[in-house]
């Protein structure tokens, strides 16, 4: 391990004795929820893992410090501070040489957790190719570090105002093995179904689990990524949400809204029209990715 990576007692024990253990990402905390809101659900995230008898690691960067398994007061100044930056791969070095607080992103919580030997990680939602990619390559860096990581990701899928196809399209010639979780159709964050299908299903987290195993034996170092759709009754309306979609992106395009300002427009603009209930759908989304990630590696160390 480098030992510029502080990882907790509790996870280095769970690890070297194969028990499950789940990582967590601290950018939902840090720049996805609003205050309180946001320790709330980091405290309630943990505390479904330790009911299901798996070891919670939440990933962040205190004081300079990489950290897998934030400690309670950790994970409050992260929740609670002003000046957390987000924090991913490309970030990791002038976080941790200013001495800084972050919150990690998809990529970075990857890296950081699959170094401390974690196999699962649950997050809301994968970072993706966004629209207009072809002219701006605007893509997230998570599709790229994924493509290294053996890890096993949770997600619901990408936010519907990315581009849904594209991202598959990626995530293919990276090599990430993409699996729906009782689902024919790639989830949409905010829907079940974004209109694009999954290269490969699975019912049961045994399953989910053979696949990692089955990844491992072969050598491969992609992750697997396993697309959990929120619960049909914890969705948006998918017609209303096709319509505030399509005026958040015509009023970003009105408003000349371009590159890193387009999804903050866009998220608030859903947020606005939808009077909050998209900031609902994201807690229900969490809960069940980390609910699922639990059983997952609760799978996956059974039978070792």
């Amino acid at each position: 391990m480098e030992p510029s990576i502080v990882v907790s007692d509790e996870v280095r024990a769970a690890v070297a004795d194969r028990r499950p253990v789940v990582a967590l990402e601290s950018t939902i905390l840090t720049h996805g929820l609003p205050r309180p809101r946001n320790l709330e659900v980091g405290r309630e995230a943990e505390a479904l893992l330790r009911a299901a008898d798996v070891v919670p690691a939440t990933v962040g960067v205190a004081d300079g410090r990489p950290t897998v398994g934030l400690t309670a007061v950790q994970l409050e100044s992260l929740s609670t501070c002003d000046d957390v930056a987000k924090v991913s791969v490309r970030d990791l070095p002038v976080v941790v040489a200013r001495g800084g607080h972050g919150g990690t992103t998809v990529a970075a919580t990857a890296l950081l957790a699959s170094r401390a030997g974690i196999a699962v990680f649950a997050t809301g939602g994968l970072g993706g190719v966004h629209r207009g990619a072809s002219s701006t390559f605007d893509e997230s860096a998570d599709l790229v570090a994924l493509s290294g990581i053996p890890i096993l990701v949770v997600s619901a899928g990408v936010k519907s105002i990315l581009d849904v196809a594209a991202t598959l399209e990626r995530l293919e010639t990276l090599n990430v093995t993409v699996l729906g979780y009782r689902t024919d159709a790639f989830p949409g964050f905010y829907v079940r179904d974004a209109g694009v299908g999954v290269p490969a299903r699975v019912e049961t987290p045994d399953e989910a689990a053979a696949v990692a195993r089955a990844r491992d034996a072969l050598g491969l170092r992609g992750a697997v990524l396993l697309a959990n759709p929120v619960a049909a009754d914890a969705q948006l309306d998918v017609g209303e949400h096709r319509r505030d979609l399509d005026e958040a992106l015509d009023g970003a395009g009105d408003e000349g809204i371009t590159g890193q300002a387009t999804t903050p427009y866009l998220l608030e603009r859903i947020r606005r029209s939808t009077a909050g209930r998209s900031l609902e759908v994201n807690v229900a989304v969490y809960r069940g990715n980390v609910a699922l990630g639990a059983e997952v590696a609760s799978a996956l160390v059974a039978d070792r």
